[in-house]
């Protein structure tokens, strides 16, 4: 497809924003169920409902325009929802499956912190207020979810690492009775 204008560049930016919207809303749900963390879940609940009117301002954007949502696939969104579902699908310690649940949402996140910014950029440059007020709300949205996520993490990336650290098999610095350590720690 060729692009001609900037407004034509923005209509593609919002269809591959809703196509990624819809796909957040579909596997949001399984990060919810996998999800053992009673903060996390409430924090992705509430990301969830927030998504879905984030997708109904994108259509109200494209009503407003004349054109339709649907346009374009979201590659990149299916691309990072695919890392976090395999994941997900690893057999890891729940709050290693947490901290890789945190993992995979900040990315969607700072893929929609991206992608935001730049329609919003765009609908300022040409001159459409009301979609800029909408798009610059769901950017603030998307940022605010980041720092929820940040803050969650601190403690699961704590509880995950110190999971590891009392489930550390012996490591090579510990020999037994009578060994001797040579270079590297590794016994003689």
């Amino acid at each position: 497809m060729k692009i001609e204008s900037l407004l034509e560049l923005y209509i593609g930016q919002l269809q591959d924003l809703y196509d990624a919207e819809r796909q957040i809303i579909k596997a949001m749900p399984i990060m919810i169920e996998a999800s053992t963390s009673d903060d996390l879940q409430d924090a992705l609940e509430e990301h969830l409902e927030i998504s879905q009117e984030q997708a109904a301002r994108l259509e109200k954007i494209f009503e407003k325009l004349g054109e339709d949502p649907t346009g374009q696939k979201c590659k990149g969104m299916e691309g990072l929802i695919n890392e976090g579902i395999e994941e997900l699908n690893k057999q890891t310690p729940k709050d290693v499956k947490d901290a890789a649940i945190i993992a995979a949402a900040q990315r969607v996140e700072h893929y929609e912190i991206a992608g935001y910014g730049t329609a919003y950029k765009y609908a300022t440059l040409l001159n459409h207020p009301e979609s800029a007020e909408l798009l610059q709300r769901t950017l603030e949205e998307e940022r605010e979810a980041d720092r929820t996520l940040d803050e969650i993490a601190e403690q699961i990336n704590l509880q995950a690492e110190q999971m590891e650290e009392s489930d550390d098999p012996p490591n090579d610095a510990q020999v037994s009775e009578g060994e001797e350590k040579s270079e590297g720690g590794r016994a003689a």
